[in-house]
């Protein structure tokens, strides 16, 4: 059976000329069907020109560009129409009560009547939350959904929960973003028995505020299920100590954003200092193909997006400024968590 994913078409910077160009770039290069939501006519109009004059995309390699022509009349695409979108600046909660017929409340209402079999949003991070949360449900045994967003480091990717869904957590909270990191590590990521560990400002257990140290007495107390290792410290994220890194959503936000910003910093001063003189330029020329292999690595878009964990239903939550090459990634991530199980296995896990 093909899996179907809905694309919340009008969501995000660059929608809905990247959303969509993503969405059947994946079509064809996944095998996957779609359901893109949206206004029709902008939705016709993007395939219609995809299929004529293609499009461009850096394919995750800074600065080189690559045409792609798709002929989007062969692949497998439903469009339901969606007279209304949700902004960025807009209070998810009331917008979403509001907008009925908005593209991201139609797109998880597709996944709920099981029209699609997952869900991929670029757009309001907090909307894509709100109308997961009340399209799907929760899984039974987890009380808040949190965001998995998964980072590369120097030998496996790491899973960092919550990145930014909920600012205020107990401790029962993090307990349960570790189950459900856990088991998308396993069965996402393939890492056998992920190591778990609590984001903290030192290892010792007694470290931290209140909610850090209650966090480790539940983790260490619930070692048969789960791989506790644990607290690490921000320097040691990247450096493949653990698997799994467990943070309230405040803490895990500005950490992602602090490391992104970290990346494009190095990026621009590399850059900078190769242009100051003749002989960095042509250092610079010669080390440029080693440059673009660790953009690569740490390029988000290689990624495409974040699973949000705890709903019942598959909800992708990709970056506002993704465009095609990201969103064909994020709907292989969703097209993985469809075929994996995962949501399946972390009510399983939490019931247990």
């Amino acid at each position: 059976m093909v899996t179907r994913i809905a694309i919340d078409a009008m969501g995000g910077d660059h929608a809905p000329h990247e959303i969509v160009a993503g969405a059947v770039w994946a079509a064809q290069e996944y095998g996957v069907a779609l359901e893109l939501v949206g206004k029709q006519d902008r939705i016709e109009q993007e395939l219609d020109k995809i299929s004529h004059e293609g499009f461009y995309s850096d394919c995750g390699r800074r600065g080189k560009q690559q045409k792609i022509k798709i002929d989007t009349s062969k692949l497998d695409i439903k469009i339901t129409h969606a007279s209304e979108v949700i902004e960025m600046g807009e209070a998810p909660g009331q917008a979403i009560r509001k907008k009925k017929k908005s593209s991201i409340v139609l797109a998880v209402d597709a996944v709920a009547k099981g029209s699609s079999d997952a869900l991929v949003a670029a757009g309001s991070t907090g909307a894509a939350m709100a109308s997961s949360l009340f399209g799907l449900g929760r899984i039974p045994g987890i009380d808040r959904p949190a965001i998995a967003v998964t980072l590369p480091t120097i030998k496996k990717p790491i899973v960092v929960i919550d990145a930014g869904a909920n600012s205020n957590c107990t401790p029962e909270m993090l307990y349960q973003f570790a189950i459900m990191g856990t088991t998308f590590s396993r069965n996402v990521l393939g890492i056998e028995n992920p190591r778990v560990g609590v984001l903290n400002i030192g290892e010792e257990a007694g470290k931290g505020n209140e909610l850090a140290q209650a966090a480790y007495k539940l983790l260490e107390e619930s070692q048969g299920k789960v791989n506790f290792v644990g607290n690490i410290e921000g320097k040691e994220i990247f450096l493949s100590v653990c698997d799994v890194v467990v943070c309230d959503g405040f803490v895990g936000n500005v950490t992602l954003k602090v490391t992104e910003g970290t990346a494009q910093m190095m990026f621009r001063i590399l850059k900078e200092a190769f242009k100051s003189e003749l002989m960095g330029k042509i250092v610079g020329l010669l080390a440029k193909p080693f440059f673009n292999k660790v953009y690569t690595r740490i390029n988000y878009e290689e990624f495409g997006g974040a699973l949000l964990l705890g709903v019942k239903g598959i909800t992708i939550i990709s970056h506002g400024r993704s465009k095609a090459y990201a969103i064909k990634n994020a709907v292989k991530v969703a097209k993985n968590a469809v075929e994996t199980g995962v949501i399946e296995k972390i009510a399983q896990y939490s019931e247990g």
